[in-house]
């Protein structure tokens, strides 16, 4: 199906302001999961304006050849340099890098006209001048060729990679005509250009032609780690790509992964404790880091942790389940009363109602050292267990979801934020986001809501 600019524009809000996904939308304007997905990244890249252009916009031959040049040296996928350079599609690509290859490396050019049939070459001038030549000249003229080829590469004050070379020194061969013995020893006699050793180059070329037929992959890595947002590191995406039966282990996961540049995103520790001193009734612990359970609602965690917006703070206190990991309710507020405690235990219990010997357990803070918070617990015959003082690995698992939470929607994000309700909001979707659709390793590539069902059905 041919797309217009206004099925594009419309394409990209849905997927941006109404929450469709690519199965979505690619079912509802016929077309494929990844094409629905190029569009919309295309689109919130460079604007609505890139997808006005069609397939008969003119590329100049220098833009050609920079872009075959990065496809080339294996560091980028097809789709991530097609995204970056605002092309229509990924197509468009692969037809310039089968022409320039078909075509003894040389980038051909269409002469821009009604029937663009002549053609010209980048090299066509310099064949003719090489026929003129012989002997010491033509040698003279050949080792000129090479160091001015490999000097360019120098231009920037960045060192030069091998894999850089290697792509130049291909080039070379097609060009000159000449063997890959004279291009090194010209290269590796001069002490000023880059070297470069024949089985480094074997190896480089090897490897570069090796993930151009992992395009396809690579490109799913991609548009996985985008929908993401940045959050999934290799692990997840290899769980992801498993899920929807991909055949790939998780080593050649993480290199395509280092190859495009891809990382996940590093945590940060978290600086808020609620703890005020013995207030109250301090509890045993009863979980001693026995933190896991086969069934849901046996083990519940709760703590408190604070974002400080741009002078403004907010306050969340969600219930994790020791089982799937997920948030079993939740309430975000602008201050830490008891009384957001309260709202948070009303929603757990209205969706759980058999709270029998269920172990909760928080830190000391004087939330849950209050005789309320007690008689609560009691009520609902729940047992109540408490992390030792100073001890924030007792409630490891609240830890590490708050450290989550902050690293993927907080921690550098903070400009994204114009209001504190702005973040609110932020943080009730990433909750949701959390329980519904991101895949954990521990649950075998399943999400915390569909590993908690699956177990509930099985109890």
């Amino acid at each position: 199906m041919k797309l217009t600019y206004e099925d594009k524009l419309e394409i990209y809000r849905l997927w941006k302001l109404d929450g469709w996904g690519e199965r979505r939308i690619s079912k509802s304007f016929n077309i494929t999961r990844f094409s629905a997905s190029y569009i919309y990244h295309l689109i919130d890249r460079h604007g609505p304006e890139i997808v006005k252009h069609g397939k008969n916009k003119y590329y100049s031959k220098e833009f050609k050849k920079k872009a075959i040049k990065r496809a080339l040296s294996g560091k980028e996928s097809i789709v991530s340099i097609a995204l970056d350079l605002g092309l229509p599609n990924k197509g468009i690509l692969n037809a310039w890098i089968k022409s320039y290859k078909e075509n003894g490396y040389t980038v051909v050019e269409r002469k821009r006209g009604r029937h663009g049939q002549k053609e010209t070459e980048d090299n066509g001038g310099t064949r003719e001048r090489i026929e003129d030549l012989k002997g010491r000249e033509l040698e003279t003229y050949y080792r000129e060729s090479i160091h001015k080829k490999i000097e360019s590469l120098s231009i920037t004050k960045r060192k030069v990679t091998k894999e850089e070379i290697a792509v130049v020194i291909s080039e070379l061969r097609q060009e000159l005509k000449v063997s890959l013995g004279f291009i090194l020893e010209t290269i590796n006699n001069n002490s000023k250009l880059p070297h470069i050793s024949r089985s480094d180059y074997y190896y480089i070329i090897s490897k570069t032609d090796k993930d151009i037929k992992n395009d396809e992959i690579m490109n799913r890595i991609i548009d996985i780690y985008y929908h993401h947002k940045g959050k999934y590191g290799y692990r997840r995406i290899y769980l992801q790509l498993r899920n929807e039966g991909y055949n790939i282990n998780r080593k050649k996961v993480q290199r395509l992964m280092k190859r495009m540049g891809l990382t996940g995103i590093k945590r940060n520790k978290r600086k808020y404790s609620s703890y005020q001193g013995t207030i109250g009734k301090v509890a045993d612990n009863i979980i001693q880091r026995d933190f896991f359970t086969d069934k849901p609602n046996k083990k519940w965690y709760t703590d408190i942790t604070e974002f400080n917006l741009k002078g403004e703070k907010v306050y969340l206190s969600p219930i994790l389940d020791g089982c799937a990991g997920d948030i079993v309710s939740f309430n975000v507020s602008k201050l830490p009363s008891f009384n957001q405690i309260i709202d948070m235990m009303n929603k757990a219990f209205l969706n759980n109602p058999n709270t029998n010997n269920l172990i909760f357990h928080s830190d000391q803070g004087w939330q849950y050292q209050m005789k309320q918070f007690s008689n609560i617990l009691e009520q609902h015959n729940m047992i109540q267990s408490m992390s030792r003082k100073g001890n924030s690995l007792d409630n490891g698992l609240m830890e590490n979801f708050f450290g989550l939470l902050k690293t993927e929607i907080f921690y550098g994000f903070e400009d994204q934020y114009e209001t504190i309700d702005d973040l609110i909001k932020a943080i009730e979707e990433y909750i949701y986001y959390y329980n519904n659709d991101r895949i954990k390793e521990r649950l075998k590539g399943l999400t915390p809501m569909e590993y908690r069902n699956q177990a509930l059905m099985s109890s």
